[in-house]
This record gives C-alpha cells, structure tokens and sequence, in this order.
C-alpha cells in the first residue's frame, strides 16, 4: 500500500497537492502545523478541507516555539505586510527556518505513519522569494532525512516548475478549480477565496488566475508538457 503525507495549510499550493495526491497514493494523511501564524483561520481550513476530502488522518500540530525565534510579517501581527523586500532582498513575510522545521518534523511523522513520501507545495517558479522554497533546498533535506533516519523518503514537489497559472490548471485538471479558488485560504490578511486582493499573496494568486482563465488551452498544453517531461526523467 502507498501511503504519503501531504504538508498541508489549506492554501492554493496544498490543497492542489492534495488533491492530486489522493489519485496517486492509496493513503493519504495530512500534517498542518500551528506556528502562531498572522492567522488562526489557516488552520481552520485546513481542518475543514481535510474532512471535505475525507483523508485517512490530519494532524495539528502545535509549532509555537518558531514563534518566538522567527521575527516576520507572519508571525508578528504588529509587522504590516509589505511589497517592498527588506534590504537582505527578501520579503517581510520570509519566515526564517519554517520550511526547515516543517520537514524535519514531517519526515518523522512520515517514518511513524509508515509513509516513503511527503509532499508539499513549494515552488520556485511563481513564488515569493523565499530561499526555502527552492528545490536545492528540498533535495538538500531530503538528503538529511534519509541520512539521519536510515530509511527510503522521497519529498515530492508536484508544483515546483510550474507557475501559478499551470497549477491552476492542474486543480482544474482534477475537477477541482471552483473548490480550491473558492475553499482555500493563501491571503496574508485570513480572507478565504479570493482574499484581500492587495497583499503579495493574492497578487500572485490572482494574476495566476487570470492567466489561466485567459489562456486555457496554451496553460493546459504547458502543464501536460511538464508533466511529461518530468515522467521521461
């Protein structure tokens, strides 16, 4: 039996995985972690889109400590969101070790699940500027996991070349496209769907959204591009 786990915020990004997730394993659990984030209402959704999808477990798990080491826009709700990058040319809602912890953390939950795969949404593609989305990075934990824990684990990152309009194609490609634009939550200011529309967040999001909508066919066609060529390598 194949089982993963998916890295899971309730966002574009995760849910997308998610979704494809649940054709390509024969179980699929998922992990959120609650960090103090600007929001709580990421962790409701994740909570409710887990049920929605009727996964074989969800795990919340409290990661408050990062809180208090990590300064950002994110984890401080005294810190504006801004567009402007900080003068070490990252943005202001980098949350500096996250994704280092979320793995880490999800690497050992994988090994206690019986799991050889965990996934999540990162991308360098379309994304916003942070060094731990980027796949030297994945491949570099992925590393130390095996190595650390002496056993087979793959970190899959089905969105990692593609950009936002290709992975609005790839929900779309699921029947899933009114469910991840109108059930999910990626705005920085907690508004679900949509969002703000002002905050980097949303701007990619929906500059995404527009490209795809606009351009269905050519979007399609790139995505099944990639994927192919991903699967010949």
């Amino acid at each position: 039996m194949s089982k993963a786990l998916v890295v899971f915020s309730g966002g574009q990004d995760s849910t997308t995985c998610l979704i494809q997730a649940l054709t390509q394993y024969d179980e699929v659990h998922a992990i959120t972690f609650d960090y103090g984030q600007r929001h709580d209402e990421e962790i409701e959704r994740a909570k409710a889109l887990a049920k929605q999808f009727n996964i074989a477990s969800h795990k919340v798990m409290d990661v408050t400590l990062l809180n208090e080491l990590a300064i950002s826009a994110l984890t401080r709700d005294s810190i504006p969101v801004s567009h402007t990058l900080m003068d070490n040319g990252l943005p202001n809602t980098f949350v500096p070790g996250r994704n280092i912890l979320f793995l880490t953390l999800a690497g050992i939950y994988a090994y206690q699940l019986g799991a050889d795969s965990v996934i999540t949404g990162v991308c360098e593609t379309d994304f916003s500027g942070y060094p731990d989305c980027r796949n030297d990075f994945v491949k570099a934990m992925e590393s130390a996991l095996v190595q650390g824990m002496d056993r087979k684990l793959d970190i899959v990152t089905p969105l990692m070349w593609l950009n936002k309009a290709e992975t609005w194609a790839l929900a779309d490609k699921y029947d899933s496209l009114d469910v991840v634009r109108n059930q999910t939550l990626t705005c920085y200011n907690g508004i679900i769907g949509d969002g703000c529309g002002d905050c980097p967040a949303c701007d990619l999001r929906s500059k995404g959204l527009h490209d795809y909508l606009e351009n269905k066919q050519k979007v399609m066609h790139s995505l099944d591009e990639k994927n192919r060529a991903k699967n010949i390598n």
